[in-house]
């Protein structure tokens, strides 16, 4: 497999168009998180409702990524990130002239969850246009979008003490339409897109067992992935004494490891099989989340979130490489559920560290579990794996 066969076997222009609609999306859709520290001073808010803050989003998009995938399949790509584009016009204009007390910004929190339902456009957008031994890699670029968070984490904290959380806000319109633009352009829908069918058909795959077993992988990779970019930031304030801006900083360091390794986490599923890939990755996971726990020195901690992130991003990529495999004609719909299901894990995780902060008096309780959350899905994976191995011609699922 060679690099250029993304150019002889696709379309470039519609996998970057992939890549920039799911990155600008996602910058958008961990705003609130990037911003907490200068919400939670501006409510007072407790532990707990720092973490409920932070994840309203991600449960969000969890809900509008099923309708954003049957609208995918039914549509097709282009129109439906044209829709959610739009859509995501409205919760950052009501941010920037409004959102003054909680429920408003519980309200911003709902509607900020379609830029997170891009992901059920984006990747099924790419997918469409490359051949089976191309999946994973493309699947990756694709999905690599979720650097969007970086550009979050690294510029929302320091526009924010300069224009406030609100100015912010309405600063992000600006490369939302520049990217809005450029997809009119650019994206085109695939010539394998699916005819549109009655939608109780979409919904049929909600009874296969793959299903869930994809759908729990993805709750640990990407929930998470995007629970912890979401909620690093508070968590260094409140452990560390950090500034917001040091503290946006060392959550970008560790989202930019999470994000740039995706891709390569398609190409190395691709390689040698996605099972054999993530029961590595979900290993590592765990033991970085166990040596957090520990709250250790911050260059220690900063040290195992940096390869926790790293895994869990590479897991993104080897899930992914997957879910074509299985589901190749119903990939809009499985895609819109099985990211409803990271969407989920990320709006648990932020939840489960507030919470038990909050109850406990520490954060080491909360990252155990999440330890012991990834080892429960190396567990299931290997179950999962026996199945495969008897049904599904799926690459590299014998271990």
């Amino acid at each position: 497999m060679k690099l250029s066969e993304l150019k002889t076997s696709g379309h470039p222009k519609t996998l970057l168009s992939s890549f920039l609609y799911f990155d600008i999306s996602f910058m958008i859709w961990v705003l609130l998180g990037a911003l907490g520290v200068f919400i939670s001073q501006d409510f007072d808010l407790s532990p707990a409702q720092k973490g409920l803050i932070v994840a309203i989003p991600v449960l969000a998009g969890s809900f509008f990524r099923i309708i954003m995938g049957v609208l995918t399949d039914r549509i097709g790509p282009k129109k439906t990130a044209t829709i959610g584009m739009l859509i995501t016009t409205i919760p950052l204009i009501w941010g920037l002239i409004a959102g003054n007390s909680l429920p408003e910004i519980y309200a911003i929190g709902v509607l900020l969850g379609v830029a997170g339902a891009s992901f059920s456009v984006a990747l099924p957008m790419a997918s469409r246009w490359y051949p089976p031994h191309l999946q994973g890699l493309a699947m990756g670029i694709a999905g690599a979008g979720n650097s969007g968070t970086l550009l979050a984490t690294l510029f929302g904290p320091r526009l924010a003490e300069h224009f406030g959380w609100h100015g912010v806000m309405g600063i992000a319109l600006i490369p939302l339409v520049i990217v809005f633009t450029l997809f009119l352009i650019l994206a085109k829908d695939a010539p394998s897109q699916p005819k549109p069918q009655p939608l109780a058909n979409y919904f049929k795959v909600i009874k296969y067992r793959d299903t869930w077993y994809f759908c729990f992988m993805y709750s640990v990779t990407f929930g998470g992935f995007v629970g912890l970019t979401s909620f690093l930031s508070i968590f260094f304030v409140d452990q560390y004494n950090l500034s917001s801006i040091q503290a946006g900083d060392f959550v970008t360091l560790c989202v930019a490891a999470g994000s740039f390794f995706r891709p390569v986490g398609g190409y190395i599923a691709d390689r040698i099989g996605g099972v054999r890939l993530l029961l590595v990755l979900f290993i590592i996971s765990s033991i970085c989340m166990v040596g957090v726990s520990q709250l250790p020195a911050m260059a220690l901690t900063i040290a195992l979130l940096f390869i926790g992130m790293m895994a869990l991003g590479m897991g993104n990529g080897a899930v992914f490489q997957l879910v074509p495999q299985r589901f190749q004609k119903e990939i809009g719909m499985v895609t819109g559920i099985v990211g409803a299901a990271g969407g989920i894990g990320g709006f648990f995780l932020p939840n489960i560290l507030g919470t038990l902060k909050q109850v406990t008096g520490t954060y080491a309780t909360g990252f155990l579990i999440f330890a012991t959350i990834a080892i429960l899905a190396f567990v299931i994976l290997l179950i999962a794996n026996v199945s495969w191995r008897k049904n599904w011609n799926m690459k590299g699922e014998t271990v």
